[in-house]
């Protein structure tokens, strides 16, 4: 009779373990979820800033080249001017 009650203490002991592992797992479980919602919104923020950066981008193109517009006209100007001799 008393290794029957020793195989159900080392049982009991193994349930035991068995139950801290799981617990400990569900909570590992967890924590990893929030790390993902974490890095999902992360991830949606770095796209809206690679889609401003894009925007940024493009403005500072169109900029540029109307920036040479001016100054190809402005230059065009100075030398309608310098032909008048003024």
């Amino acid at each position: 009779m008393s290794t029957e009650l020793d195989r159900m203490k080392i049982l009991e002991t193994k349930i035991s373990h068995v139950l801290e592992y799981i617990t400990k797992l569900s909570a590992e479980n967890e924590k990893l979820k929030q790390q993902i919602k974490d890095l999902r919104v992360e991830k949606k923020d770095m796209e809206e800033l690679a889609k401003r950066a894009g925007k940024l981008d493009e403005d500072l193109k169109r900029y540029e080249n109307e920036r040479d517009l001016v100054r190809g006209k402005v230059e065009a100007i100075i030398g309608q001017i310098d032909k008048l001799g003024i």
